[in-house]
C-alpha cells in the first residue's frame, strides 16, 4: 500500500511502541526498585503480593513462643540457678531472637514468676490426681507415699526447681505468693481426707521430706517415708 511501510502492515505491532504486547507472551511483571520477591508473603497495604523491603526479615507467626520461653525458662533455672538465669541464657535455650524476651516479659522477676508459678500449678495438679484417686483414708495415706516417692522426689530437675523457688520466695514477695498458692491448693486436695489441721500438718511433712532429701547426702530411702508418713497418719 503507498505510503505505508512493511513495519506498520495491518496485523503488525509497531516494534517498541509503549504498551504493546508481543502476541503469545505474558508481560513481565514490573519490579518494584529495592525490593525483592518472597514466597508466601502478604503484601503490605499498596504494595506487590510477595514483596518485601531488600534487607528485612519477615516476622514468622509464632504464637507459642511465650510459651516455649516459660519451658525454657524452667530448664535454665534448673541448669544453672535462680543466679545464672538470664534473658540471654533462656533466649539461647528456647532458640529465639533475645529480643523476643522483653518483647514478651517486662522483666526477668516477671519471667521467674510465671515459670515457678508453672511448676507450682504441675505440682498441685499431681496432689490432685492423687488425692482424687483415693476413695478412703487408707488408700489416702497410700496416695501421699506414692506423691512424695515417685513425683516430688522422682525428677532431679523437679527437685531442683522446688527448692530454687523456696531459696528465691524467701527474697522475693511475688515469689511467695506463689509458694503461698502452691500450699493452699495442696491442702486443699489433703483436705478431701483429712480434718484441716491435719492437712496443714501433712503438707508440711511433706515438704521437710522434700527438702531433706533434696539436700541431704544421705537421704532418707522409700521405707524410711513411708514410716514417716505412716507414724504420723496412723
Amino acid at each position: 500500500m503507498p505510503g505505508m511501510s512493511r513495519d506498520s502492515a495491518p496485523g503488525r505491532a509497531t516494534a517498541g511502541a509503549a504498551g504493546s504486547a508481543v502476541p503469545g507472551r505474558v508481560p513481565a511483571k514490573s519490579a518494584v526498585p529495592g525490593r525483592v520477591p518472597v514466597e508466601g508473603a502478604v503484601p503490605a497495604e499498596g504494595g506487590v503480593a510477595g514483596d518485601v523491603p531488600k534487607g528485612r526479615r519477615t516476622r514468622r507467626h509464632d504464637p507459642g513462643r511465650r510459651d516455649r520461653l516459660i519451658d525454657a525458662a524452667l530448664r535454665v533455672i534448673a541448669e544453672r540457678g535462680v543466679a545464672g538465669t538470664t534473658h540471654r541464657e533462656i533466649a539461647r535455650a528456647a532458640d529465639v531472637p533475645l529480643g523476643s524476651m522483653t518483647y514478651h516479659f517486662s522483666s526477668l522477676d516477671e519471667v521467674l514468676a510465671e515459670a515457678f508459678t508453672r511448676h507450682a500449678e504441675a505440682a498441685a495438679r499431681v496432689f490432685d490426681e492423687r488425692l482424687g484417686a483415693a476413695t478412703d483414708r487408707d488408700s489416702a495415706v497410700e496416695a501421699v507415699i506414692t506423691l512424695v516417692r515417685d513425683d516430688l522426689l522422682g525428677s532431679p530437675a523437679d527437685l531442683v526447681l522446688t527448692v530454687e523457688l523456696y531459696v528465691a520466695a524467701a527474697r522475693n514477695p511475688a515469689l511467695r505468693a506463689v509458694t503461698q498458692g502452691w500450699m493452699q491448693r495442696s491442702r486443699s486436695a489433703l483436705e478431701r481426707h483429712f480434718d484441716p489441721t491435719t492437712a496443714r500438718e501433712l503438707d508440711a511433712l511433706i515438704e521437710g521430706l522434700v527438702l531433706h532429701s533434696a539436700l541431704s547426702t544421705d537421704p532418707m530411702n522409700p521405707g524410711q517415708i513411708r514410716h514417716a508418713i505412716e507414724r504420723y497418719l496412723r
